[in-house]
């Protein structure tokens, strides 16, 4: 008989930009759908990382100081309970300094 339990892995990022390539890990190489994958600041604070990356890194006078850098990113998704390894892995390949599942 299989085991379809499901299990919940959380994982967070120092950027707006690793978040968003730990969603792109999700769905593409795991089959996770957007809809079931979530993306939130990991405190109570509006936060767009806690480091400036992307186009608030690319300006001709360094890096943007007007984003709400006040805190980590979480992204969380259901995973099949067989899949934790390789969906673990693969967040960290995107940049997570924090993985967790229950």
């Amino acid at each position: 008989m299989a085991d379809d339990s499901t299990t919940t892995i959380r994982a967070t990022f120092r950027t707006r930009e690793a978040a968003d390539l730990a969603v792109e890990h999700l769905v593409q190489q795991h089959g996770i759908s957007r809809p079931d994958i979530f993306v939130q600041s990991a405190t109570d604070r509006n936060t767009a990382g806690s480091e400036p990356s992307g186009g608030d890194a690319s300006h001709e006078q360094g890096p943007r100081r007007d984003a709400p850098l006040e805190g980590e990113i979480e992204v969380s998704a259901d995973i099949a309970s067989g899949r934790i390894d390789a969906v673990q892995r693969s967040l960290g390949d995107a940049g997570a300094i924090r993985v967790s599942s229950r």
